[in-house]
C-alpha cells in the first residue's frame, strides 16, 4: 500500500491504496463460505465430477472476461461506486440510482447474513453462547464499524491480513487432502456417475449449479469500488483485478479437486460443509473445530470487505445528488462518516429481522449483483458508442465480442434463475419497481 497523502481534502477520499490491497480486497470480497458449503449441493445436483469441474471452469471464464471489461470501466472512470458510476454515465441518473440503490441494499443483506452465519460458527466453538446469535452478529458489525471509523489505512491493512490468512488456509486444506487423504476409487466414480445420469432435468440442475457458483464468485469486481482511492488506478487496477481473480480461480479449482479426490460422491452429495467433512475423514471428529475456526476468519474477511465497499456506493450517489448531501462527508481517516454507519445500521436491521429473512434477502441479492454486472457490460458497449474519444488507459481485448459474450451470459443467467427461483425474482422485481418513487423522492429532497 502506497502512502501519498495523510489527510483527505474536504469530503474527499484518501488516495493511498495500491496493488496489494486491490488483490487482498478481491480475495476477501469474493471468497467466503461458498467454496466450503456449495460443493455438496452442487454435487447433489450434477453428480458427475467432470461436469462439476466443467461448470466451475465455465463460471471462472465468465468472471475473467468480466474482469477485463470492468478494468476498462474502472480506469476510464476511477470513481468510488463501481457499477453505479458506469450505469449513470452511460444511461443517466435513474439507471444509476436503480443500480446503486439495489447494489447497496443487496450488499447490506449479504453483510447481515454473513455476520449472522459467523455468529453461528462462534456458538459451535462456544456452546454457552447459543441463543445469543443475534447479539453476537450485531456486535461483529459494530466492532467492524469502529475499525473502519479509525480510517482507511487501518481497515485496509486488516483486510490484507485476513485475505492472506484465508488464502494460506485454503492452500493448506488442498495440500492436506492430497497428501494425507485417500483417493476415491475408480469404481465409486463410475457407479455415482451412472446414478447421476438417471436423475431429472440436467438443464434445471445446471441452472442451480450455475446460480450457486455465481454466488460463490460474486466479489471478483470488488477492487473497482476503490478506484478513486488507488494512488495510480490506471497502473494498479489491472494488476489488482487480474491477479486477485487468478488466485481465486486457482484456489476454487484446487479446493474442488481436493474435495472430489477424497469424498465419495454419495458422501459429498449429503454434505452441508464439504471441507469440514473432508478434514474429519482424515483426522477424525475433533478436527472439525479447526475448520470452524477457519470459517470464522473467512467470513470475517468478506464481511469486512463489504463494510468497506458498500458505503462507497452511497458516497458517490450523494456526490451526484442521488442521495442525501450529508452522504459525502469523509472523516480524517478517509472513511465516509455518514454512509458507513448508515450501511452498518441497515445490515443490523436485516439481522434483527432474523436469519431466515436475511437469508432470503441474501438470495435475492444474487439477482441484484448479476443485474449490476449486466448494467456494467451494457455500459461499456454504450460508452464506446457515445464517447468514442474518451481516454481509455486500458481497453478490453477482443472488443466487442468479449463484452457481448458476458452481457448475454448475464442476461441468460437472470432469465434461467428467474424460472428456477421465481420467488426471489418477484421480490427483486418488486425492489426495482420501488426504486422509481424513491428516485423521485431523492431528487425532490435535493432540490428543496
Amino acid at each position: 500500500m502506497q502512502n501519498t497523502e495523510t489527510q483527505p481534502k474536504k469530503n474527499q477520499l484518501l488516495k493511498i491504496l495500491g496493488v496489494g490491497f486491490g488483490i487482498a480486497v478481491t480475495i476477501g470480497g469474493t471468497i467466503g463460505t461458498g467454496i466450503l458449503r456449495k460443493p455438496g449441493p452442487i454435487a447433489q445436483a450434477l453428480g458427475d465430477p467432470w461436469v462439476i469441474m466443467g461448470v466451475w471452469i465455465l463460471v471462472s471464464i465468465y468472471a475473467f472476461l468480466g474482469v477485463l471489461c470492468t478494468i476498462e470501466l474502472g480506469v476510464s472512470f476511477p470513481k468510488a461506486g463501481a457499477w453505479y458510476v458506469y450505469a449513470r454515465r452511460a444511461f443517466g441518473g435513474y439507471a444509476g440510482f436503480v443500480v446503486g440503490f439495489n447494489s447497496w441494499l443487496g450488499t447490506s443483506s449479504a453483510t447481515a447474513f454473513g455476520a449472522f452465519t459467523m455468529s453461528e460458527y462462534i456458538t459451535l466453538l462456544l456452546p454457552q453462547a447459543v441463543g445469543y446469535e443475534t447479539y453476537i452478529a450485531i456486535g461483529i458489525l459494530l466492532g467492524l464499524a469502529l475499525l473502519h471509523w479509525v480510517g482507511l489505512r487501518t481497515a485496509s491493512q486488516a483486510q490484507e491480513i485476513m485475505s492472506v490468512a484465508k488464502a494460506v488456509g485454503l492452500f493448506a486444506f488442498v495440500a492436506i487432502c492430497f497428501v494425507y487423504g485417500d483417493a476415491v476409487t475408480p469404481t465409486q466414480v463410475v457407479e455415482t456417475t451412472a446414478n447421476a445420469v438417471e436423475k431429472g432435468s440436467m438443464i434445471g440442475a445446471l441452472i442451480f449449479a450455475l446460480q450457486a457458483i455465481f454466488y460463490t464468485y460474486d466479489g471478483w469486481h470488488t477492487a473497482a469500488y476503490f478506484a478513486e482511492e488507488d494512488a495510480d488506478p490506471a497502473r494498479n487496477l489491472p494488476k489488482s483485478m487480474i491477479g486477485g481473480l487468478a488466485l481465486i480461480v486457482v484456489i476454487y479449482l484446487l479446493v474442488n479437486a481436493a474435495i472430489l479426490y477424497i469424498l465419495p460422491m454419495p458422501v459429498l452429495q449429503q454434505s452441508k460443509l464439504a471441507a469440514a467433512d473432508a478434514i474429519t475423514l482424515i483426522f477424525g471428529e475433533k478436527s472439525g473445530k479447526i475448520v470452524t475456526f477457519f470459517l470464522m476468519i473467512s467470513i470475517l474477511g468478506i464481511v469486512n470487505a463489504q463494510v468497506m465497499f458498500n458505503p462507497r456506493v452511497l458516497y458517490s450517489m450523494s456526490r451526484d445528488g442521488l442521495f442525501v448531501p450529508q452522504g459525502t462527508r469523509v472523516n480524517a481517516g478517509g472513511t465516509p462518516s455518514v454512509v458507513m454507519p448508515l450501511s452498518v445500521a441497515m445490515a443490523i436491521v436485516f439481522i434483527i429481522s432474523g436469519k431466515e429473512a436475511s437469508g432470503k434477502l441474501s438470495d435475492i441479492a444474487t439477482f441484484f449483483f448479476v443485474i449490476g454486472y449486466t448494467s456494467g457490460f451494457a455500459s461499456l458497449l454504450r460508452l464506446r458508442q457515445t464517447e468514442p474519444s474518451l481516454p481509455r488507459p486500458w481497453k478490453v481485448p477482443g472488443y466487442p465480442i468479449v463484452p457481448w459474450v458476458v452481457l448475454l451470459a448475464s442476461v441468460a443467467f437472470l432469465v434461467g434463475a428467474g424460472f428456477q427461483d421465481p420467488g426471489s425474482s418477484v421480490y427483486a422485481l418488486g425492489f426495482l419497481i420501488l426504486s422509481y418513487p424513491l428516485y423521485l423522492l431523492v431528487k425532490r429532497l435535493n432540490k428543496a
